[in-house]
């Protein structure tokens, strides 16, 4: 069992700009409208930059930017874990294209936003951060993954962690086999003592067991539940009702992660 205390949220996703409004929509304070958000801005990034960022890239580093923005720490303080289940899908469906055409020729900008640490390089170079950087993935699992290696490390190495799952739609056809109908991104600022502005205290276990999943929270079923970034949302649910309850996410290998806020500020 690993123990780390929450310092800052931020999220994006259809009708859901950012954490003030997700908390709401999760307390039953305001009716979920999942209206299509614009692209973010990713005004950290220097201008070169930013003419170069993939989308997927942009979601994520709205996330981080506001989860750092609410917690007690400056971006270039914390070392950071990337989670996404498929890197950036437009990027991969125009890298295929120009593989399957006559001249074969790859954009080297495409090219560089291929690569699965993509999203962790542009935010070294948003924040001016030379704090180490996890990249993974675990399929539908990869926010659980995420979790688990952010909670290990905030424990081991005593130092902040952020946090940060994003995956976004593929176009057609790689839709067809991985079906994530809406995007979404959130992060999480998870520190190893509490803080001035600490919202929780959780409990990250890992067990083997057939038991049932916690479900999607009810305000926002459908589209959303797809993506596996969004299976942040049964936590983010207690946390912004308060509730000291245990929430079941999907892990791998037959394990679930048992998550369980056990304080509040």
């Amino acid at each position: 069992m690993t123990e780390v205390f929450l310092d800052g949220v931020g999220l994006i996703g259809p009708g859901l700009p950012d954490w003030r409004t997700a908390r709401e929509v999760l307390r039953g304070e305001r009716e979920h409208e999942p209206a299509r958000l614009p692209r973010p801005d990713a005004g950290m990034l220097p201008a070169n930059e930013r003419r170069r960022v993939a989308n997927s890239v942009r979601w994520a580093l709205a996330a981080a930017q506001e989860a750092v923005g609410a917690s007690s720490y400056r971006a270039d303080e914390v070392a950071t874990v990337f989670a996404t289940s498929d890197g950036d899908g437009e990027t991969l469906h125009h890298l295929c294209e120009a593989l399957a055409s006559p001249q074969r020729e790859v954009s080297p900008t495409r090219f560089h936003n291929s690569v699965h640490n993509a999203a962790a390089g542009y935010w070294s170079i948003a924040a001016g951060s030379r704090h180490p950087s996890t990249s993974l993935c675990g399929y539908d699992a990869t926010f659980a993954a995420g979790l688990i290696e952010a909670a290990s490390q905030v424990w081991s190495e005593r130092a902040a962690m952020l946090l940060v799952a994003y995956d976004l739609p593929f176009p057609p056809p790689l839709y067809a086999v991985r079906p994530i109908a809406e995007p979404f991104a959130v992060a999480l600022v998870l520190v190893p003592e509490p803080r001035p502005g600490t919202l929780a205290c959780c409990r990250i276990t890992a067990r083997r067991g057939s038991s049932a999943c916690s479900p999607f929270p009810a305000a926002l079923r459908g589209a959303l539940a797809c993506n596996p970034a969004a299976w942040s949302l049964p936590l983010l649910a207690l946390i912004a009702r308060e509730r000291r309850e245990a929430v079941r996410l999907p892990y791998l290998d037959g394990c679930q992660l048992i998550v369980e806020p056990v304080a509040w500020r």
